[in-house]
């Protein structure tokens, strides 16, 4: 039986950082997957957990700063993958990693991952994804220990462990993207990635060679104690989800905490930076 969701398509402006505020306000009352775009995001929650007084927190809503309207729409998931089916298009990263569902023929390329990534976020074409894969591919990760933190659909675990990665965690809090990752897993014949629902607070009390977190600034400076506190002597630490703007604070947090900057990717305003502790 598919799952029934409810949509709001809100548009933002200014879009930054109206997108990231409201992102994490919504997700603070439930909503469990959000789709950005060039008018501003849309935001899916389950029916089940939606209520009619549920925007009434949401305190950007009634500021000044923003202008912010919204439609409000019910769909099917079934519906949601026709869609996803119809506007998906492959991905192909510095002619190395492609990133394509199982519709679409095959790539000549070192690394191809398939994927049906439903409603969840990590297709590769979002620029965090994208850079975050280009930092996986100049990594040696044969023989490491990996957490993958705000999985999404798991591609940045999948390809850790085709670079060598014998032992890798995917952590997302979003039940949707947990199972979605396990069918990516399952598609892709990876054999050492366990797949885990929650937050910080579910990661193992183990050491990890590096640790992934691709998710936004909020979540990366409220979490970063508890990445540290998992990684291994030496271990790095690769950040993304946050604007070029928000840097600093991000490396004053890892430097507070013991961690240096190594070197980052930059992409239409976005950041992915990489720190060893």
């Amino acid at each position: 039986m598919s799952q029934i969701y409810i949509e709001y398509d809100f548009k933002v402006s200014p879009l930054q950082p109206g997108n990231e505020i409201l992102i994490a306000e919504l997700g603070n009352v439930g909503f469990e997957s959000f789709v950005e775009n060039e008018e501003g995001v849309k935001a899916y929650i389950q029916k089940e957990e939606w209520s009619s007084d549920i925007l009434e927190g949401i305190f950007i809503l009634g500021s000044d700063e923003f202008e912010i309207t919204f439609q409000k729409t019910e769909i099917d998931q079934v519906n949601w993958n026709a869609e996803w089916e119809k506007n998906f298009t492959p991905i192909v990263v510095d002619d190395v990693c492609a990133v394509r569902a199982t519709f679409h023929e095959p790539f000549q390329v070192p690394y191809e991952i398939v994927i049906e990534p439903k409603m969840s976020f990590g297709t590769g074409h979002h620029e965090t994804t994208h850079m975050m894969i280009q930092h996986i591919l100049d990594e040696e990760y044969t023989g490491k220990k990996v957490l993958d933190m705000g999985c999404g659909t798991a591609i940045l675990a999948i390809l850790a462990e085709m670079k060598g990665a014998v032992e890798l965690d995917a952590i997302d809090i979003d039940p949707w993207c947990v199972e979605n990752s396990e069918e990516n897993v399952d598609r892709n014949n990876c054999k050492a990635i366990s797949t885990i629902l929650g937050g910080a607070d579910v990661i193992p009390e183990v050491k990890y060679d590096t640790i992934i977190a691709n998710i936004n600034r909020n979540i990366l400076l409220a979490d970063m104690n508890v990445y540290v506190s998992r990684l291994k002597t030496g271990g790095s630490l690769f950040l993304s989800g946050f604007y070029t703007e928000d840097l600093p604070i991000i490396t004053d947090c890892c430097n507070k905490l013991g961690g240096s900057f190594v070197s980052n990717k930059e992409r239409n305003n976005w950041v992915a930076a990489k720190f060893v502790f």
